[in-house]
């Protein structure tokens, strides 16, 4: 069982930046691809970006391509997502999830975690 602990979120201006982190409590960490996802009140929660195993292969939504990194440290079972350049619809709950690989769709992941509060104002 894989638990997973967001934090880093909070409230910023247009064309700030914030650094997520998502620490999980398993050992078997580096086994895992983790990804983020996000949603928007009144809407469905949408892949934003994966990172394999390894670290070595990355996956972007195209709405945050060229704004926002993905990358983990295996060491401290951490997987981070910085942000910058926000947008007011990048306001949103955002999530760490793992599964075997990465995926696009919610139900092919095994764990998430609960959830961290990003919101940008214009």
């Amino acid at each position: 069982q894989v638990q997973l602990v967001e934090s880093g979120g909070g409230l910023v201006q247009a064309g700030g930046s914030l650094r997520l982190s998502c620490a999980a409590s398993e050992r078997t960490f580096s086994s895992y691809a983790m990804s983020w996802f996000r949603q928007a009140p009144g809407k469905e929660r949408e892949f934003v970006a994966g990172i394999n195993w390894g670290g070595g292969s990355t996956d972007y939504a195209d709405s945050v391509k060229g704004r926002f990194t993905i990358s983990r440290d295996n060491a401290k079972n951490t997987v981070y997502l910085q942000m910058d350049s926000l947008k007011p619809e990048d306001t949103a709950v955002y999530y760490c999830a793992a599964a075997r690989g990465i995926y696009y769709r919610v139900h092919d992941y095994d764990y998430w975690g609960q959830g961290t509060q990003v919101t940008v104002s214009s």
